[in-house]
């Protein structure tokens, strides 16, 4: 039922919508193709990572006023959740909107990167296709005739981890910033924050080579975009605080 639904949702319309372009674009380019969908999704998923960039604001600006709670309320577990459910809901802040715009981006971000793992160009999974979808005629697995998207890339899955390093940097300098001071929490972001700054791009990258052209172009893509994102992400909370 779950994969039904998955399907169903995410995987068959990001699948056909890639199939449309490559009928479109000129010379049936499938690596254009991965460029302009994996483009297009992370446009239609800019106002969930927004909202869940201004809730990470939200929460760090109402940080210490949670810390005075829990030290007033240290042996009263009940009246802390309570007087702290109340400080949110006179702040208007949701605690749970960033879990919940995580949950809402992991299928549409899974879903794209399988549809390029399981159906590989040029053959056409005829049985997914909705009726309207065109057929393209072909599919050139050369992107702009210089790198083949179908076989492994030493190029491709280098520039997957090098643009995943850029991403992971601008996300950590940015919404994602490590809080400052000591304690068993702080400690522990501060050292998934340096795991997803070295050891993610090395995965990244060897994920890439292992597997095909198409998967790094993905990675690539989406690194590209989300450092763009970041950056569009902290001018408007910037302009968001200035007003």
């Amino acid at each position: 039922m779950i994969s039904s639904f998955f399907h169903a949702v995410f995987y068959d319309p990001i699948y056909n919508a890639l199939v449309a372009l490559v009928s479109f674009i000129p010379g049936s380019d499938v690596g254009i193709a991965i460029i302009l969908i994996t483009i297009l999704i992370r446009l239609v998923l800019l106002p969930f990572s927004l909202s869940a960039a201004r809730t990470q604001r939200a929460m760090k600006i109402i940080e210490p006023k949670i810390k005075e709670l829990k030290e007033k309320y240290k042996d009263d577990k009940e009246k802390e959740a309570l007087e702290t459910l109340a400080l949110y809901r006179e702040e208007k802040v949701n605690p749970f909107a960033s879990i919940l715009m995580v949950f809402i981006q992991i299928p549409v971000l899974l879903a794209l990167y399988f549809v390029f793992y399981h159906e590989p160009f040029p053959a056409i999974n005829i049985a997914r296709l909705y009726p309207f979808t065109p057929v393209p005629g072909m599919a050139s697995l050369e992107f702009l005739g210089l790198i083949s998207v179908a076989g492994k890339s030493l190029v491709l899955a280098f520039l997957a981890g090098l643009t995943q390093f850029f991403q992971a940097h601008a996300a950590l300098s940015g919404t994602m910033k490590p809080p400052e001071g000591t304690g068993m929490q702080a400690d522990f972001q501060r050292i998934m924050g340096l795991q997803l700054k070295y050891v993610f791009p090395f995965l990244i990258g060897t994920i890439s080579y292992t597997t095909s052209g198409a998967i790094a172009l993905y990675f690539i893509t989406t690194n590209l975009v989300g450092v763009l994102q970041e950056m569009y992400v902290r001018r408007a909370l910037s302009k968001e605080s200035s007003k």
